[in-house]
């Protein structure tokens, strides 16, 4: 559904993307991660011809967006940047108005989407009366109006409360499921992506650092926590014995290659090395994150 091919944009000498080459399949709800500058609004902003590639290639939905972007755009809703609205009309009316800039809707359709965000009963209120995030499930009405086969959103949970965070995470996997849409999305939340996305791509510097499946993060590197009162000692213990090849955080142990955790506790209580704890901890996403972020950082360095 995206398919960018080495790109690059420069803003002067500044460049903001470099090289990115990044596939979004049909039917995944994606995530694209990175901290503030990694590039990431610039690399929608390129999918959404809101601005140009300096070099490279960028489809959407099987059409080059810098030559083709009304083919490639018309079944592309998308929220970038901050929504706006007109305050002072309602919810409906906004919905009418934000139609015609692409083709005019049927009311029906409009109440099919208002339906679909959850906001019946309150669309025919003033904006200036929504809450954020009512405002926000408004901004996911807009997107649906064309009836896309792909949605676009950047920090669609950014200012909610967790209610609604909670409740935009439950729209969204419904519209994914119920609707077959193909979902990219940007955000900070890296606890709504791990429950969200299928696939991730992050970005550090404007570079891709990672592309993969989240399943894959989580059962990648799975880590052993021990808890003991002196961690240094045993840790040094097991790593003379070839039982861990690592340890980090003074919490964490790297089992060796058929290694296991028995086998480790067995070790350190047999040296009188006390063990108040040993098990196995998936990695979150947001581990995987900042340890990726923090070693490509000090590669750079």
């Amino acid at each position: 559904m995206i398919a960018l091919t080495g790109v690059q944009k420069k803003f002067g000498a500044r460049v903001a993307v470099h090289d990115l080459t990044l596939a979004v399949p049909r039917g995944e709800i994606f995530g694209l991660l990175g901290h503030n500058g990694a590039g990431k609004s610039t690399a929608i902003g390129m999918m959404l011809g809101q601005v140009w590639p300096t070099r490279g290639e960028v489809k959407v939905c099987g059409h080059d967006v810098t030559t083709q972007r009304a083919k490639a755009l018309q079944k592309v809703g998308a929220i970038f940047e901050a929504p706006a609205f007109y305050d002072y009309l309602s919810g409906w009316r906004n919905l009418e108005i934000l139609s015609h800039y692409t083709a005019p809707t049927s009311k029906a359709r409009i109440q099919e989407v208002v339906e679909w965000v959850g906001l019946t009963g309150r669309e025919q209120s003033k904006v200036r009366t929504y809450s954020h995030g009512m405002r926000a499930r408004l901004a996911l009405a807009q997107t649906l109006l064309p009836q896309p086969d792909l949605l676009i959103l950047d920090e669609p949970g950014g200012g909610l409360d967790p209610e609604g965070i909670a409740e935009m995470r439950q729209t969204i996997l419904r519209l994914h499921r119920e609707l077959g849409l193909t979902i990219l999305l940007s955000s900070h939340l890296l606890t709504e992506m791990e429950q969200l996305c299928t696939r991730i791509a992050v970005l550090n510097q404007g570079r891709k650092v990672f592309d993969g499946l989240v399943a894959d993060v989580k059962a990648a590197r799975g880590r052993v926590r021990l808890k003991t009162p002196d961690f240094a000692a045993a840790t040094a213990l097991l790593r003379e014995r070839g039982i861990i090849t690592g340890s980090s955080d003074e919490k964490y142990i790297v089992l060796g290659e058929g290694r296991t955790t028995a086998e480790a506790a067995k070790t350190l209580v047999e040296a009188n090395l006390a063990v108040e704890g040993i098990w196995q901890q998936d990695q979150t996403l947001e581990d995987f994150y900042l340890e990726l972020i923090k070693r490509k950082d000090e590669e750079v360095k």
